[in-house]
């Protein structure tokens, strides 16, 4: 896949055929169908280019991924890029770049794969078996695109087939007629796909696992108080039945450093499930080592901190710890995700003060060492590289083998049947690997339904920290309205800020007011957003 984007940069962009297709469609802006598709180069780079659309800043580009966990309690975004922190605060409006951003381009690469799929079966030169692969993989990257719109704007327009004039107009569809395409494409899909690819090139193409997880998260969010629709028992099933379907195929596991999972080595590697590839090439990786070390706009919270359990396993208020010295005896995975003062950040001990000279004193005395190549252990030689935006290669995960084992874990529990067997391959093997020993911490807890579900969210919190996906967990528990409100601290206990959140809007995003000025026919808006 990496060497594939600069095969896609350059036949695009030499025949000018680069398409940007959202829902406001410029009708001159179309590549030449007679030929585009009927060559092997030109096809196949018109595959990478729905790959591409991945990478825009909106979606999994730039350090996105890290700007959204400020709009949880885990992080703060003292700039407000893209308006994290407008979101945080609860002052967000519906003329946020974020808003427009993230639909169109979700819809830019929903479009890409429409093309693809009209198109690609008049091509006589590429083989049919590459043709049936290359329609499945586009169709897994939809349903993926679709995925996303739905879970922040929840009704959206379902739109199927290439870029056209009238798709302009087009209205939204309900959320469960979308929600029920996804689920039925990532079914159809899922046995096309391979269980895994023979050669290193594919990296970072779906994945029959990859179509089970993503339909296991899709049902997951689905299954939620948020979405509030019938049938949540049967999605909690339908959910645990994709998860298990993952599990049982054999072909992953939990990689065994934790810490050295975010890093290049482990790339590609037995607990990844679907990545985003980057480089280190200009404008082929990520921002996260420039975010983390420079501009710390993603820096983590006090209450991200505090909210560790211990290495016993236990809450610090119900732990033996709870007098151990700041940041000794807690959850293994602190230190391996968070740089704090006292800890070694670049080859230099974190000050408060402003005294570091190799990086610039972290917001709130903490910053994300998740995705960063900076680390105590590093060579100085990688730790002087001087790393600009977009110029990260590390991998973004978008799904993970320990993601699926949580899902597992979390939908039995909510139907009754979380057992001590099924704790055993989930829970218990996610901490073990993060580095807890003591029994307290392993042990089944027993099958209190609700002791379960507080070590379920617990582990999601704390295993997933830093890689943007507690936004949606606080969403679709629905108890954002309960954590998002309150002051946000620095190490010290200074206050920063002072959130708020209102239940009866915030749970979901507005159309932008860009998009619904182009397109009337999207009204009406969410609750709480006008019409």
């Amino acid at each position: 896949m990496k060497i594939s984007v600069r095969l896609f940069l350059s036949v695009l962009v030499s025949t000018g055929l680069l398409v940007s297709c959202d829902l406001t469609v410029n009708p001159t802006d179309k590549y030449d169908q007679e030929t585009f598709w009927l060559g092997d180069k030109t096809a196949r780079a018109g595959l990478v280019g729905c790959y591409a659309a991945m990478t825009d800043q909106y979606l999994f580009g730039n350090a996105s991924v890290l700007w959204e966990e400020s709009a949880t309690p885990n992080a703060y975004n003292y700039d407000n890029r893209l308006g994290w922190n407008s979101i945080a605060l609860g002052t967000h409006t519906a003329d946020m770049a974020i808003f427009n951003g993230r639909w169109t381009a979700a819809y830019r690469g929903i479009g890409r794969c429409n093309a693809l799929l009209d198109n690609i079966d008049r091509n006589t030169v590429l083989s049919a078996p590459e043709i049936v692969q290359m329609k499945a993989q586009a169709r897994f990257l939809r349903a993926l695109f679709y995925q996303i719109l739905v879970t922040y704007y929840k009704d959206v327009p379902l739109i199927t087939s290439e870029p056209q004039l009238e798709q302009k107009d087009a209205p939204r569809d309900s959320h469960e007629d979308v929600v029920g395409f996804i689920v039925r494409e990532l079914d159809e899909i899922a046995p096309l796909l391979p269980v895994r690819y023979a050669s290193r090139a594919d990296a970072g193409r779906p994945t029959r696992g990859a179509a089970l997880a993503l339909k296991a998260r899709l049902l997951l969010f689905e299954a939620s108080p948020l979405v509030n629709t019938a049938g949540a028992a049967e999605k909690w099933t339908a959910a645990a039945n994709a998860a298990k379907a993952v599990m049982d195929l054999g072909q992953y596991g939990l990689y065994s450093s934790y810490r050295n999972l975010f890093l290049v080595a482990a790339e590609n590697g037995t607990e990844t499930i679907f990545d985003i590839q980057f480089t280190s090439e200009p404008n082929m990786g990520s921002s996260f080592d420039v975010t983390l070390r420079q501009f710390n706009n993603a820096a983590p919270t006090k209450n991200l901190v505090d909210s560790y359990w211990m290495v016993d396993g236990k809450p610090r208020n119900e732990s033996a710890y709870s007098t151990s010295a700041p940041y000794e005896n807690m959850d293994p995975r602190f230190k391996s995700t968070v740089v704090y003062p006292g800890s070694t950040f670049m080859g230099e001990t974190v000050r408060t003060d402003g005294a570091n000279s190799r990086f610039k004193t972290p917001q709130t005395g903490y910053t994300f060492k998740k995705y960063s190549i900076y680390d105590a252990g590093v060579p100085a030689t990688v730790e002087e590289a001087q790393i600009g935006d977009n110029r990260s290669e590390i991998n973004y995960m978008v799904l993970r083998y320990a993601e699926v084992l949580l899902m597992y874990a979390e939908a039995k529990n909510e139907l009754g049947e979380l057992t001590q067997d099924i704790w055993s391959v989930t829970v218990r093997e996610i901490r073990r690997r993060a580095g807890f020993s003591q029994a307290s911490a392993l042990d089944y807890p027993g099958n209190d339904q609700g002791v379960l579900r507080e070590h379920i969210r617990y582990e999601r919190r704390a295993e997933f920290a830093g890689e943007g996906y507690y936004y949606n967990d606080i969403r679709r528990w629905k108890i954002a309205e309960n954590v998002m409100p309150g002051v946000i601290q620095k190490h010290d206990g200074t206050n920063i800020i002072t959130r708020t959140f209102d239940a009866a809007r915030d749970y979901w995003w507005p159309v932008s007011s860009t998009q619904m000025e182009l397109n009337p026919n999207l009204k009406p808006n969410n609750p709480g957003w006008g019409d």
